[in-house]
């Protein structure tokens, strides 16, 4: 199998899924003759034309109703958001819109619309090109989040969420477009987007994590092992909502004990409701606290590195944790 890098995987994916799909269409700012501010459309507007590969305003809001409005209609959109940062715009459209319009026509419209959102930091993109916001979106009923950390994954999830009749946000890690290969198979492929993975067997301690974080969280495992001799079993949660909380719970069962990390800021996140069920189902299995990496919770990521790099989880960080937790 030929080696792909993470944004190469959904560039593939893209062209894929419009070449099998005349319904499938691309929409956004640059997307076309630029090819998308990161290169995630590069040359699809020349092999599927304007039409396909549209050009927007720079007007989010636009984008994502124009899209939800061709997907009543029969349309499969794949909207960009170049930013999270800037989705704000579009907050009406996708949550009292797309979220709801299954449930309050009784199952008999849907909306299937798999909206691309790049999210984070640690590329010095400053207060409102860095966020992550994905505990925006897995809040709301209605709406399937996913956020791969793979290339494998970012392809196959990818083609997924276009096939699925609910709109789907798909967050991808602008740090991961290009800082790991792997394998990705030429052939057609899905992958759920149900169920997280388990990266790394381990027996002496839980940890969970998503996107860009995942990378971290298996590089400070490997250290673990080699450093500590302690043997961390590695969750990669892969869909945010709905969360997979069996393959969570049982991992817990094994290990006795949780490390939670996440880029989003510490109160309300992904890693607070996984704490919450973790408390509420296994709480007898726990034999030190649930401990969490996280973001501060300071109005935005700063733009100056050293600050940046405070603000951001690290290896070092998730090391020193999983340490903590050892230690009980």
């Amino acid at each position: 199998m030929p080696l792909s890098t993470y944004i190469d995987a959904i560039n593939t994916a893209l062209r894929e899924e419009m070449t099998r799909d005349e319904k499938v269409y691309i929409i956004g700012e640059d997307v076309g003759v630029m090819g998308g501010a990161f290169k995630a459309t590069k040359g699809l507007i020349e092999e599927f034309g304007p039409d396909r590969v549209i050009d927007s305003p720079l007007a989010e809001g636009i984008i994502v109703s124009s899209s939800i409005g061709s997907a009543m209609a029969g349309m499969r959109p794949v909207p960009e958001i170049q930013f999270v940062d800037f989705v704000t715009p579009a907050m009406d459209a996708i949550t009292q819109q797309a979220a709801k319009l299954r449930y309050r026509s009784a199952g008999t419209q849907t909306c299937p619309l798999t909206l691309r959102i790049c999210y984070g930091g640690g590329v010095g993109g400053g207060l409102y090109h860095s966020q992550t916001n994905t505990t925006w979106f897995a809040h709301e009923p209605g709406l399937r989040v996913i956020a791969p950390s793979t290339p494998y994954d970012a392809k196959g999830m990818l083609k997924a969420a276009i096939r699925d009749d609910n709109p789907v946000i798909y967050f991808e890690h602008k740090k991961l477009y290009r800082s790991i290969k792997e394998e990705v198979p030429s052939e057609d492929y899905t992958v759920s987007l149900d169920k997280a993975v388990v990266r790394r067997e381990g027996s002496d301690m839980t940890a969970v994590s998503y996107g860009y974080t995942m990378q971290l969280m298996l590089q400070a495992a490997d250290k673990m092992k080699s450093e500590h001799g302690i043997n961390v079993e590695c969750i990669d949660l892969r869909t945010l909502n709905p969360l997979d909380t069996d393959t969570i719970l049982n991992s817990v069962a094994k290990t006795n004990r949780v490390v939670l990390v996440q880029e989003d800021h510490r109160t309300l996140g992904i890693s607070s409701e996984i704490s919450a069920v973790i408390a509420e189902q296994a709480f007898e299995c726990l034999d030190a606290p649930i401990l969490r990496v996280t973001a501060p919770d300071i109005p935005a990521i700063p733009f100056a590195p050293p600050l940046e790099k405070f603000y951001m989880p690290t290896v070092e960080k998730i090391m020193n944790a999983m340490e903590r937790c050892a230690q009980y």
